[in-house]
C-alpha cells in the first residue's frame, strides 16, 4: 500500500474514532440529564456528530455508486407503492416523519424532503435502505435480495419534494390495513355504493 493513501485512511479511521467517542460522551450526559427515556429531542450537537459518523462510516466506494435504475414516470410509481406499504409507517406517505412510530423513535424519523437527506449521494440512500442505520430504529433491507427495489426507492425519495396531492392519495390506498381497517372501509364503500364483493389486497412482501 502506498504511503499516502495509508496516511489518508489513517486520518480518516482517527476523524471517525474521535467522533464516536465524542458522540458517545454526548450520549452519556444526555443519559444523565434524561436517564434511557426516548422522550427528550435529541440535541443539536448529537444530530451533528450522529450525522457525521455516518456519512465516515459509509465506505467511499458506496457513496460513489450511481443508481442503476433509470429515472421514469413507471420507476417513481413503483417506488412510491413499495414506499407506501413498507415505509410510510414510519416515515409517513409524503416522507416527512409526522407519524405516530416515526415520532416516538429516537431520534426521530428524518424528514427525508429536505437538504440533510436529499443532499446525500444516492449510493448512501441505496446503502441505509439496504443496511440501517445502528441505534435509530431504521432496519436493514438487504436480506430480501432485491437491490433494484431499493434503487427505485431512491428514485422515489428524490421524488419526494414534489409530491403531488394526487399521489398521496394514492398512496393512502396503498397503506397496510389491519383486518379491522379492511371492513370498515368495505362497510363503507357498501355505503356509498361502491363495493363490487372484492377481498381486500394483499400487502405484498415484505422488503
Amino acid at each position: 500500500m502506498e504511503i499516502q493513501p495509508l496516511k489518508r485512511w489513517a486520518v480518516t479511521f482517527a476523524a471517525a474514532v474521535a467522533l464516536a467517542i465524542a458522540l458517545a460522551a454526548a450520549a452519556g450526559l444526555a443519559a444523565l440529564r434524561g436517564g434511557i427515556s426516548a422522550r427528550p429531542e435529541p440535541s443539536a450537537l448529537e444530530a451533528a456528530l450522529a450525522r457525521r459518523v455516518r456519512h465516515l462510516a459509509i465506505p467511499a466506494s458506496a457513496r460513489a455508486r450511481a443508481n442503476p435504475v433509470s429515472a421514469g414516470d413507471d420507476v417513481i410509481a413503483q417506488g412510491r407503492a413499495h414506499f407506501a406499504d413498507h415505509c410510510a409507517s414510519c416515515h409517513g406517505n409524503d416522507g416527512k416523519g409526522r407519524t405516530e412510530i416515526g415520532l416516538a423513535l429516537y431520534p426521530r424519523s428524518p424528514d427525508l424532503t429536505v437538504p440533510a437527506t436529499q443532499d446525500l449521494s444516492d449510493g448512501e440512500l441505496f446503502y441505509i435502505i439496504e443496511n440501517g442505520v445502528r441505534f435509530t430504529g431504521m432496519p436493514g433491507w438487504g436480506a430480501a435480495g432485491r437491490p433494484e427495489e431499493s434503487w427505485k426507492l431512491v428514485r422515489f425519495i428524490r421524488h419526494l419534494p414534489e409530491l403531488s396531492d394526487a399521489e398521496l392519495r394514492d398512496m393512502g390506498r396503498l397503506n397496510p390495513r389491519s383486518a379491522e381497517e379492511w371492513k370498515e372501509q368495505q362497510e363503507e364503500d357498501e355505503f356509498l355504493g361502491g363495493a363490487d364483493g372484492s377481498a381486500p389486497p394483499p400487502s405484498g412482501h415484505r422488503h
